[in-house]
């Protein structure tokens, strides 16, 4: 085996000898105390109610979607804002031209109705 990849295979037995002695430490140190509470799905206090895998309502996913999508169309303002004395009056209006799509967007989501929960 040449010595020149003796770096490699160094750095590749570190990069598993790391998480496999965090995780046997963890093993041996962590507290085998275990219980009904434990056991509970959410460890709120409360009592869960129903079954787990009763359905959710479309409109949960529909409103979810539309929080990421809306969500990632406002980071692309921080980048502007950033670089916004380099764009000048081009950047200006092409945000205008973008705040106007997202604000279209979301007047159509409003009237079809998409953000009530009920």
């Amino acid at each position: 085996m040449p010595l020149s990849s003796l770096p490699v295979l160094l750095f590749l037995a570190i990069a598993v000898a790391i998480p496999l002695v965090g995780l046997v430490l963890a093993w041996i140190l962590r507290p085998a105390v275990g219980g009904k509470t434990k056991r509970l799905p959410y460890e709120c206090g409360i009592d869960p109610e129903g079954d787990v895998r009763d359905r959710y309502s479309v409109r949960y996913y529909i409103i979810a979607i539309l929080f990421v999508v809306f969500d990632v169309e406002v980071v692309f303002l921080f980048p502007w804002a950033v670089l916004y004395e380099h764009l000048l009056l081009f950047g200006f209006i092409e945000m205008m031209v973008f705040l106007a799509i997202l604000i279209l967007g979301y007047i159509y989501v409003w009237k079809k109705g998409a953000l009530e929960w009920a």
